[in-house]
């Protein structure tokens, strides 16, 4: 009996010296697992931040080689010691570049997107109509809806529903006026000028020192203080600027003719000749365009701004040195977006009415016109959304619709095409 419990005794002590080995190497195991685990989440983290910095390299390296106009193709890869950056960089759509570089350390992979764009340039059209020196001539039933500044006289027989401000003089023309106007039926609007002749101004007359001969009004005051000259919203260095985007992706050299019921999407381009955009086709922009001929649209063509290019933004067709006629059913456009317009812009010098730098002969509700040196002709029963220039004709039944959203439109480039980064984020 005394033996038997003996081995029993023995036995207990042997399974309870497993069971506690056991239990040591169960707790030794976990110990070991959680070590490991926790090493290949170390390693795991380091190999990670390796490899969104080796994308962050990949990113560096591909702007440092467009800021610096180095040689580059896309995609092309980089190797940062053990390491591998994936660079990807897209042409230009609307003034913007998409860089992306896929950074790849061990099992471990981070990329970064970036948008790389010319500088975002606003430019304020604060009046329905801006022009310098050249003046204003306005025919019978044509209308101005918004406020008006202009460098140079204002005639004609035509209405304007907001103020009108004229400079006191121009160096080239002498003292200006304001003739034969009827200002501000509706708003009570003000006229300001150095001198009045044969105006209806249904709010105050405010003259710089001239008279006010067969002029009615609210009010006559005589002002001491001169009206001093405004400069045109667009600057040498913006066209500079928009014209070294447009030349940056694409040159054609000869006249180019979209026609036919075709639909084309292209910018930016510099074409070293004449555009013609006619018979129902379509140019969808999606970049800066510019043109050293003569740009016609006819026939029912259509010019727009390719919304995932320009989203709100807008943008710029340039002819320099030639002249714009739109004609015939043609329609211009933004992107769709409200705060989007295509602008149309002429440095030609011409200030002849039967071939202006201008001639705009349909509806172009959705763009803005502007020449800095010639003279932009409106004709009869058209609207236009914004006109500046040097100086204007609104031929009979002309209407100019100021929106107040000009006053901050933004272009998809700014002074001296210069570049920045616009957005920077991981999307992997």
């Amino acid at each position: 009996m005394l033996k038997r419990d003996k081995n029993q005794k023995g036995f207990a002590a042997f399974y309870l010296t497993v069971l506690i080995l056991a239990v040591v190497f169960t707790i030794g195991t976990s110990i070991s697992i959680l070590i490991y685990g926790q090493e290949k989440i170390s390693r795991n983290i380091v190999r990670s931040s390796q490899a969104y910095y080796t994308a962050e390299a990949g990113i560096e390296d591909a702007l440092l080689r467009l800021e610096k106009k180095l040689n580059w193709s896309s995609p092309y890869l980089l190797n940062i010691g053990n390491n591998i950056s994936a660079i990807e960089i897209s042409d230009i759509i609307g003034g913007s570049r998409v860089i992306t570089a896929k950074g790849s350390a061990g099992n471990q992979v981070r990329k970064i997107e970036v948008y790389y764009g010319i500088k975002t340039g606003k430019t304020a059209f604060r009046y329905g109509v801006q022009v310098d020196e050249g003046g204003i001539v306005m025919h019978n039933n044509s209308e101005i809806k918004g406020n008006i500044f202009s460098n140079g006289s204002i005639v004609g027989a035509g209405v304007i529903t907001g103020d009108v401000v004229v400079a006191s003089a121009s160096v080239v023309y002498g003292n200006n006026e304001i003739n034969g106007l009827e200002i501000g039926e509706e708003s009570g609007a003000d006229a300001y000028a150095y001198s009045c002749q044969d105006c209806e101004i249904w709010g105050k007359l405010y003259l710089s020192g001239g008279s006010a001969v067969n002029c009615t009004a609210d009010e006559i005051i005589t002002e001491t203080e001169t009206i001093t000259k405004k400069d045109l919203p667009i600057t040498q260095e913006q066209i500079d600027g928009w014209e070294t985007e447009a030349s940056s992706s694409e040159i054609y050299i000869g006249d180019y003719v979209v026609s036919g019921g075709d639909t084309e999407s292209f910018g930016p381009r510099k074409i070293e000749g004449s555009l013609t955009i006619k018979n129902n086709a379509v140019l969808i922009m999606e970049g800066t365009i510019w043109v050293t001929g003569l740009m016609t649209i006819e026939n029912n063509a259509v010019i727009r701004l390719d919304q995932a290019a320009y989203g709100s933004k807008s943008g710029v067709l340039i002819v320099d040195d030639g002249k714009i006629i739109v004609e015939n059913g043609a329609e211009l456009f933004g992107s769709g977006e409200e705060s989007s317009y295509l602008m149309l812009l002429s440095t030609n010098t011409s200030q002849i009415e039967e071939s202006p730098a201008i001639d705009i002969g349909n509806n172009s509700i959705g763009a803005i016109f502007y020449t800095n040196k010639g003279l932009i002709v409106l004709n009869n029963n058209m609207e236009a959304r914004e006109v500046t220039g040097y100086k204007i004709l609104l031929k009979p039944n002309t209407v100019i619709e100021y929106e107040t959203g000009l006053m901050h439109v933004f272009f998809t480039s700014g002074p001296g095409g210069s570049w920045e980064v616009t957005s920077w984020k991981e999307i992997e």
